[in-house]
């Protein structure tokens, strides 16, 4: 049974990406970096999350059908 899955030695471009496969790759990249970028400015600007609220009740019972 022949698998007809492509190989990476049989992608012409498996060495080098020319074209418009390079810029996609490029353009995913730099658009990772940006979104990761807003998140840490966000972070930084406010701050750590202080809206936890605690709870000191025990569960005694849990009812069972």
């Amino acid at each position: 049974m022949k698998d007809n899955e492509p190989t990476l030695s049989s992608i012409e471009d498996y060495d080098t990406l020319k074209g418009e496969k390079k810029r996609i790759v490029w353009t995913v990249i730099v658009i990772g970096l940006f979104i990761g970028a807003v998140f840490v400015g966000a972070k930084y600007y406010y701050g750590d999350a202080n809206d936890s609220i605690p709870v000191e009740d025990t569960i005694g019972k849990v009812p069972v059908k």
